[in-house]
């Protein structure tokens, strides 16, 4: 297809989503949509795998757990792709219709422990919300400003620090995202979302549960537990580096833009061709924040078939595992900071204005 080129400074501004005709629509509709041979061919390499590769981790536990863990690395890389598969259906773009969407949802949330319409909900919010510093909190990871920071007690700053450490972030991270946090029953939501968290919850003690009466809990931990910190970190890393890298854009919510914040304030991410199979082509999260109706095994051909897209950040691998070394949002600079650095901007802006030099008395004249 011919490359499109489209004007990239058409302001568009948005209070959460983006206008009905929008001039980037257009060049974007061909890829819109789900395509089901192609839907169900995803389905083939990231579900279907990841179901066949259990049983075969659990027939090597006897004989080696080597083996099993080995196997467990690329039966990970499949739990991960279908949770992408997940979040196409929260989209509603990876089946033809919407019904088939929520219902498929609802089967693979059993798989990553996901209540699937509590989480489209909140993802939702995500995407109405996503680079605007006076709409954090909404499915995003906790980013305080410097300012903010220093204004928290010690105790405050101590824990901050400890979220964002990676030491935590990617080892009880993981099993906190996808196999606790999951589980609580938020009390301030919609009846719908409460019954979405208690309803998943219940088949999830089912479905765990047989599992563990058929080949008891040892199997079972041995088996699972290394998959959810493994896909879990990847995922973890992945949500953290689509929206904090270097140079990436944060604004107030008087000058957030939607297309500003698909195009400057997401990555592209540019994994090894096997590392972008598998986490089912989200790296491309600025074609994704820009069309969420574009399922995840068209983004790549969005992306290079439209110019106007390749003004998002691109980054490298080595770059996004650099990026966990940002913390803090400077507002006096508009970057992303280290502590560090975070800690002499601070110290900048506390410190004391020099006092005008008093001019001298003129002296009498003889």
């Amino acid at each position: 297809m011919e490359a499109v080129t489209m004007p990239v400074d058409v302001p568009e501004r948005s209070s959460g989503t983006p206008q009905k005709r929008s001039w980037w629509a257009e060049p974007l509709k061909p890829y819109a949509g789900a395509d089901l041979r192609r839907s169900l061919v995803c389905l083939a390499t990231s579900v279907v795998p990841y179901l066949l590769l259990w049983p075969v981790m659990y027939l090597l536990l006897p004989v080696s757990y080597a083996l099993t863990l080995l196997v467990a690395i690329p039966a990970s890389g499949f739990l991960l792709r279908s949770y992408i598969v997940f979040h196409d259906c929260s989209h509603g773009s990876f089946m033809p219709s919407k019904r088939a969407n929520t219902w498929l949802g609802v089967a693979i949330g059993l798989i990553v422990y996901s209540p699937f319409h509590s989480w489209r909900q909140e993802h939702a919010g995500h995407h109405a919300s996503a680079g605007d510093l006076d709409r954090r909190g909404v499915g995003d990871v906790q980013t305080l400003t410097v300012a903010e920071y220093y204004d928290k007690s010690w105790g405050s700053r101590l824990a901050y620090r400890l979220m964002r450490s990676p030491w935590i972030m990617f080892t009880i991270g993981p099993l906190w995202a996808l196999a606790l946090q999951p589980r609580i029953v938020p009390r301030n939501k919609r009846p719908r979302i409460r019954r979405s968290h208690l309803y998943t919850n219940l088949a999830l003690l089912a479905l765990v549960g047989g599992l563990i009466w058929l080949i008891g809990l040892r199997a079972y931990l041995l088996i699972q537990i290394p998959m959810i910190l493994m896909a879990g970190a990847a995922g973890v890393w992945l949500f953290y580096v689509q929206h904090q890298f270097e140079g990436v854009l944060w604004t107030r919510s008087d000058d957030w833009s939607y297309v500003d914040a698909a195009l400057e304030g997401s990555s592209y991410l540019r994994l090894p061709k096997v590392l972008q199979f598998f986490t089912g082509n989200i790296g491309l999260h600025h074609v994704h924040h820009l069309s969420p109706r574009i399922p995840n095994y068209n983004l790549q051909r969005a992306h290079d078939a439209n110019e106007f897209l390749h003004r998002a950040p691109t980054i490298s691998l080595w770059d996004g595992l650099r990026a966990v070394r940002l913390k803090l949002i400077d507002e006096s600079s508009g970057r992303l900071v280290t502590f560090p650095q975070a800690r002499r901007a601070w110290a900048r802006s506390a410190a004391p204005s020099p006092r005008p030099t008093a001019k001298p008395a003129d002296q009498p004249t003889a």
